[in-house]
């Protein structure tokens, strides 16, 4: 810094300097203002004017700002200091806040005489986020955070004392130089052929050597590595790929062509026999379900009581004690969201989720995406409360059973679903008697059942709503439809009326029809067969049902006459007598 005496502080700025000024987006203020304002846009050097008279004796001392203390700023804001910002203090009284912002007890005025001029270096690292941690602006922190020239300090000082004394006067004295410590300039290497691949272009070495010179670089070449060291006002040269674009910036970005990155784009062929997660979510959604999003962690009452895991996972640090242990099925969940929705008077819910389940599973070992002892497959899951459909005039009002979700989970397996078998099971969540579970050549994939009336009972519901889940992984699966030739032949349709005891399923009757066709060659013209009623005579015997069979025949050459007809018929039911001991009805 330097003492000018004997200012004008009422001297007119220059009509170019109010213009440049303006042009900058700089209001003129005063002579010395704007001519602080103006070296700053000129040289990229903030500087600050002090009052000579008003400052306290007898000298500026520069040091990190004390717990409690506080600048009132040229703007007018008094703000409370933090120990990591820098202040200028004269005989102890804070004077400016280093590098941001001069205060107002010194700031010059119209009646100033006798100025101080200060041109200082302050570390980036010494600037950054203060001026965000006081909410204020500063053009100044804003290139000092960025890093400014640390050589030319004098050289800036001596032009903005010119500029004084041209516009203003008075007598400058002799500048007072302090230095302590200036930043390193690091040497930062650039590799010739990596700057080539980057770039996309060939660069010869004279085109670098111009880029640095011009840029006044001092560099040295060691075959095709070159050592370059940036001048002190580049504080942003750091690495090299900052070379690779100084080198870019000067040969001109117009210059290097657009050449679009070449990949060998090998194409995997998408097995048709998979799919993933998001369309059996489309194909859940589709049958009139709305999918939720559930918290994995549950109430303990829900794992021990309605589902009877009695060691459910629990959790180290639960974020709350409803949520303390790891859900081992989805039911639960959604059983909270029909309830969540009938009390908010919703008549008719229907949803699902597709999430992860937890069990103990002393076989799984720790991997990336496994923890040792713990199971984590993928199931999807679903419930179905209230009617079976929306309320209008072309049907009754008819609440969803059994037998609708049934419905639902056999469409999810598509042509598969033949191979369903569903077996009543006993499980505390749902209704004795109306609980199965799902299985497919020999593996069990899920369960299905109607609420426990107890838990019916508990949440106030007025009905129980029928609920599911399976495991995700079969679903991801599903055979190549194969093309068949139609046959011009007519279908040919028997009705078979059977009494069936009552301890017999339906569906054993079906699998020894479906086995006896396969067996016998003459019985390939059977193409369907469906159950279409279920009769029992109140005053007879009830240990017996009535079922009543349809079968579809038709062969693909010739029309089928009754007597090939009859004796087809007569075959399965002959079977059917000897393997279950029905007797035509």
């Amino acid at each position: 810094g330097r003492v000018v005496r004997g200012v004008n502080a009422r001297a007119k700025t220059p009509d170019w300097m109010v213009q440049r000024l303006e042009r900058s987006g700089q209001r003129s203020v005063s002579a010395l203002v704007d001519i602080s304002n103006y070296l700053m846009l000129e040289r990229g050097r903030p500087t600050h004017v002090f009052d000579l008279d008003k400052l306290s004796k007898p000298a500026l001392i520069v040091r990190w700002a004390r717990p409690g203390e506080s600048v009132n700023l040229l703007n007018g804001d008094t703000v409370s200091l933090e120990p990591t910002m820098g202040v200028i203090t004269a005989n102890d009284r804070i004077e400016s806040l280093a590098g941001i912002m001069g205060g107002d007890e010194t700031a010059v005025s119209l009646e100033t005489e006798h100025v101080y001029l200060e041109a200082a270096f302050w570390w980036p690292e010494a600037i950054a986020g203060r001026t965000r941690q006081l909410k204020i602006n500063s053009e100044a922190a804003h290139r000092f955070e960025r890093g400014v020239d640390f050589e030319n300090i004098a050289d800036d000082l001596e032009r903005l004392t010119r500029l004084v004394i041209d516009i203003c006067g008075g007598q400058a004295g002799p500048i007072d130089d302090i230095v302590l410590q200036k930043p390193r300039r690091d040497p930062v290497q650039m590799r010739l052929t990596r700057c080539q691949k980057v770039l996309g272009i060939a660069c010869a070495d004279t085109d670098l050597a111009s880029v640095f010179d011009r840029l006044g670089f001092t560099w040295s070449v060691n075959g095709d590595v070159y050592q370059v060291t940036p001048p002190s006002y580049r504080f942003d040269i750091r690495i090299e790929e900052d070379l690779i674009e100084e080198v870019a910036r000067m040969i001109g970005f117009d210059n290097i062509p657009a050449r679009p990155p070449m990949a060998r784009a090998k194409m995997h062929a998408q097995p048709e026999t998979l799919r993933d997660a998001h369309r059996v979510r489309r194909q859940v959604a589709d049958r009139d379900y709305q999918e939720v999003i559930n918290f994995s962690f549950v109430d303990r009452v829900w794992e021990v009581d309605r589902l009877g895991n009695a060691d459910p996972i629990g959790l180290v640090n639960p974020i709350a004690s409803q949520m303390s242990v790891m859900r081992s099925s989805l039911m639960p969940g959604l059983l909270a969201n029909v309830v969540y929705n009938a009390n908010r008077k919703q008549s008719r819910v229907r949803v699902f989720e597709l999430g992860r389940v937890f069990a103990r599973d002393s076989q799984i070992e720790a991997g990336g995406l496994t923890l040792a002892g713990i199971d984590q497959p993928l199931t999807v899951a679903g419930a179905a409360w209230g009617p079976i459909d929306h309320e209008q005039w072309g049907q009754k009002t008819r609440l969803v059973d059994f037998y609708d979700v049934k419905r639902d989970i056999e469409a999810l397996f598509g042509p598969r679903a033949s191979q369903l078998r569903f077996a009543p099971v006993e499980h505390p969540f749902f209704h004795p008697g109306r609980c199965a579970t799902i299985s497919m050549q020999g593996e069990v994939l899920g369960m299905l059942g109607e609420l426990h009336p107890k838990w019916v009972r508990d949440e106030g519901l007025p009905h129980a709503p029928v609920m599911f889940e399976l495991h995700l992984a079969p679903l991801l699966t599903h055979p190549l439809p194969k093309p068949v030739m139609l046959s011009r032949q007519p279908m040919v349709q028997r009705d078979m009326a059977l009494w069936v005891s009552a301890h017999i399923p339906a569906q054993a009757i079906l699998d020894t029809i479906h086995e006896l066709v396969e067996q016998m060659p003459e019985l390939s013209v059977v193409r369907e067969v469906t159950l279409f009623d279920v009769w029992r005579d109140e005053k007879g015997d009830g240990d017996e049902l009535s079922l009543a069979f349809r079968f579809s025949l038709q062969d693909p050459e010739i029309t089928l006459e009754d007597e090939k007809v009859e004796q087809c018929l007569a075959m399965i039911r002959q079977r059917l007598a000897s393997v279950h001991h029905v007797r035509q009805r």
